[in-house]
């Protein structure tokens, strides 16, 4: 299968497909006609100019009133890209280099960045390969494009730096010699086109969207086996009380647990409570305005995703090179924060539904399991949850609300927006857990109201966890069964 790289509008659930899928990717003749006819015009450009052009002709940040010799252009952009190539601390997950990759080539198929053919096929070739370049999480302030991060992603263009390939990481000089490309020779501006952008960022928030939309769903699953299991109530999920503050994501949630509790003989038996606490009553609110957050940040990314995000850009037939702001992550570093407190928040509730059903309310034992005292049972699980959603609260202060000058006091205002972006994975991949431990938990409780049965679908699921996870009737090591619990909701089968 193959994705055409086009103007067209590429959405997430169009990119989701193309890496769950294995795409590969081919340049359509209205990117090859866009990215050929930028660079002419700034090869004609360069013959008759009468003025510097940032970055072209010139140094960059600071370095802009440097005017570098015409023999030494090329020069200039092998240097930025090498020298650049700074980052630090972990590595990038090879899922979210691989999108890198894939929004960089559609950045550069507008045309407006004066990229070679040739530069922009290569990377639609290492794409295609699984030619994965090694790519660190710290060093970009997600202003000035994410130089740091781009430039490992590059470094392998012009043969040097890592990559990932065939299960192992080997010098990108190796794996060129034996795929039998030629290192690139970067024209002018070149090296600018590729490090200046804001695809570090981007992909981060579209691994992190895609993860988020799959979580919502499980939250209202995991949340509805956790109700019924608790002998919770119904009326909170009704149409009518939505109605009246008809939030999108509200009313969608109170549908969402309509269907997936349709059927259950424990949702419909006379309850001796009058209300539930919070964490159950008002999941429609909390989990809906999650929904509502995601959708629009999912928004946002998609109209990032759909731009050309460098500097200068460069307008051949208004015959215009700008040099403007295209790559300051200021537009998504605040989405992005957002979303990582939207996502916390549906950990937190799921945190304290856990913590009611190990109380020993409502008829269940103390922390589900039949001997407390002699075992602990599912005590520590919630410890571990709690201490998750701890940690989350911490990662969710704002990063887009730090600026730190630099390169001189030229790129003066930064948006973090690397940092906002790094972090919301770390808070998603706490909310799996946080909601894998809620579902390990909601499962043992269910075991308790036997004979009473729970909806059909919420049944069949039950029943397919319970290959995989075991009831616990004694204290067993609890480790390896949060593992399969997180993989289980990794699934799409049930959402």
């Amino acid at each position: 299968m193959t994705h055409l790289i086009s103007h067209a509008h590429l959405s997430l659930e169009r990119v989701k497909e193309i890496i769950d899928n294995h795409e590969k990717l081919v340049l359509s003749q209205e990117a090859v006609d866009a990215i050929v006819k930028c660079r002419e015009y700034l090869d004609r450009k360069m013959e008759d100019l009468d003025k510097p052009i940032y970055g072209v002709t010139t140094g960059f940040g600071s370095l802009y009133n440097v005017t570098i010799p015409k023999e030494d252009l090329s020069r200039l952009q092998h240097n930025l890209v090498m020298s650049h190539a700074c980052g630090a601390g972990e590595r990038v997950n090879p899922q979210i280099v691989k999108l890198m990759l894939l929004l960089k080539v559609q950045n550069l198929s507008y045309g407006h960045s004066g990229a070679q053919l040739a530069t922009v096929q290569r990377l639609v070739d290492m794409f295609n390969a699984d030619v994965l370049p090694i790519v660190y999480q710290q060093g970009s302030l997600g202003a000035s494009g994410d130089l740091a991060p781009l430039a490992h992603l590059c470094l392998p263009l012009i043969g040097m730096g890592e990559v990932q390939f065939k299960g192992e990481v080997r010098s990108s000089a190796d794996v060129w010699k034996e795929l039998g490309w030629d290192p690139i020779t970067l024209q002018s501006k070149e090296g600018l086109a590729l490090l200046n952008g804001t695809q570090f960022m981007s992909a981060h928030a579209i691994w992190s969207i895609l993860k988020s939309i799959r979580l919502s769903r499980w939250a209202d699953i995991i949340g509805a086996m956790s109700l019924d299991a608790y002998d919770g109530r119904i009326e909170p999920f009704l149409p009518l009380t939505h109605l009246l503050r008809p939030h999108t994501g509200q009313i969608l949630t109170g549908e969402a647990f309509m269907k997936i509790l349709d059927g259950s003989e424990l949702i419909n038996r006379p309850k001796e409570h009058v209300q539930d606490p919070y964490s159950f009553r008002c999941i429609p609110q909390v989990h809906g305005a999650v929904k509502d957050n995601i959708l629009y940040v999912k928004s946002v990314i998609e109209n990032e995703i759909n731009s050309a995000t460098d500097n200068p850009n460069i307008f051949p037939d208004e015959d215009m090179v700008i040099s403007a702001g295209n790559f300051h992550g200021e537009p998504i570093a605040i989405p992005m924060d957002s979303l990582a407190i939207a996502m916390s928040e549906l950990a937190s509730i799921s945190e304290r539904r856990t913590y009611q059903l190990i109380h020993g309310l409502r008829g269940l034992p103390k922390y589900l399991v039949a001997k407390p005292g002699l075992n602990s049972g599912f005590m520590i699980p919630q410890y571990t949850a709690a201490s998750i959603v701890s940690q989350n609260k911490g990662l969710c202060w704002p990063a887009s609300c730090d600026s730190i000058p630099s390169s001189q006091g030229q790129e003066d205002h930064v948006s973090m927006g690397s940092n906002s972006a790094t972090k919301l994975v770390r808070v998603v991949n706490n909310v799996e857990t946080v909601l894998a431990i809620e579902l390990f938990n909601a499962a043992q409780a269910l075991e308790f109201r036997r004979p009473a049965k729970s909806s059909p679908r919420l049944e069949r699921i039950f029943e397919d966890f319970r290959k995989e996870v075991p009831f616990i009737d004694t204290d067993t090591y609890m480790h390896p069964l949060i593992e399969k619990s997180i993989a289980f909701i990794r699934s799409e089968k049930y959402l």
